[in-house]
C-alpha cells in the first residue's frame, strides 16, 4: 500500500504544504487526499474526517501502512523526520554535521514561533494584499519584529552556505519556509535584493509552481479564512 498525507486547501493551508513540498520535490511516492476546510469546530466535516486519522484533527498527516497499526503521524515536523529518517540517501537534512543543527533549529524556530507572521499574514495564495500587508507592516510591532528576524535567518543560511537554498541544496529547510514565501508574496512584502531573490527561487521549484497552480486551481473562498476582504468577483 501507498502511504497517503491528508492535507487541507491548498491556497490556506501552510502546514499542509511543507511536506508535500519535500515528498514532491525529491520524488518521494505517496497519495494525495484533501480534506476541505469547512470549520475547525469540533463538528465539522473536516474535524471529524481528521479524527479518523489522527488523534488531534488536524492536518497535514501521512498514513505509513509499514508502521502497522500505529500508521499515522501528525504534525508536519514530525513527519519530515519521518521522511528523513526513512529516505537517508537523500539528504533531506543537510550532509554537513554543523549545517544540520542549523537548518534544524530554524525549522524548530518557524514552528514554534514567529506568530506574528503567521497570525497577521496568513497564508493566502490566491489573493493579492499589497494595502493589507502596508497597513499591518506599519501597525503591528511584532509582525515587523518577525520579519526582520526571517530576513536575518535567511541571509546567516544563505551567506554560510552560498545557496542557491538556505543550506546549499533543497532541503526540509526550504520545504519549511515555503509558505512563509508565498505569505511575502501575497502581502508583497518589501524584502532585500537577496532575500527577493531568494523567494523568486523557492518559487520556481517544481514542487512550489505544481502547488501554486493547483491552490490556483481550487477557487474555494472561504469567508472565516479571509476577514480582510471580500469573495473575489
Amino acid at each position: 500500500m501507498t502511504r497517503t498525507l491528508y492535507i487541507g486547501n491548498k491556497n490556506y493551508s501552510s502546514w499542509s504544504m511543507r511536506p508535500w513540498v519535500l515528498m514532491t520535490q525529491v520524488g518521494i511516492p505517496f497519495t494525495e487526499q484533501r480534506v476541505r476546510f469547512d470549520s475547525f469546530e469540533a463538528d465539522s466535516h473536516f474535524k471529524q474526517a481528521l479524527l479518523g486519522i489522527n488523534p488531534v484533527g488536524k492536518v497535514p498527516a501521512l498514513v505509513e501502512p509499514a508502521l502497522g497499526t500505529q500508521a499515522a503521524i501528525w504534525d508536519s515536523l514530525a513527519i519530515c523526520e519521518y521522511l528523513a529518517e526513512s529516505y537517508p540517501d537523500l539528504h533531506l537534512w543537510p550532509v554537513d554535521k554543523a549545517a544540520r543543527a542549523r537548518a534544524r533549529s530554524v525549522c524548530a524556530e518557524m514552528h514554534s514561533g514567529l506568530g506574528q507572521l503567521r497570525s497577521h499574514f496568513p497564508m493566502n495564495i490566491e489573493a493579492h494584499l499589497p494595502d493589507v500587508g502596508a497597513r499591518l507592516l506599519q501597525e503591528q510591532a511584532g509582525l515587523r519584529t518577525d520579519l526582520q528576524r526571517v530576513v536575518q535567518m535567511w541571509q546567516s543560511a544563505l551567506a554560510h552556505s552560498n545557496g542557491p537554498m538556505l543550506f546549499g541544496a533543497f532541503s526540509i529547510a526550504d520545504a519549511f519556509f515555503a509558505p512563509v514565501c508565498m505569505r511575502l508574496r501575497s502581502y508583497a512584502t518589501p524584502l532585500p535584493a537577496d532575500i527577493q531573490a531568494y523567494v523568486d527561487r523557492v518559487v520556481a521549484l517544481p514542487s512550489v509552481a505544481r502547488w501554486i497552480r493547483e491552490a490556483l486551481a481550487e477557487k474555494d473562498f472561504l469567508p472565516f479564512e479571509e476577514p480582510y476582504r471580500q469573495a473575489p468577483t
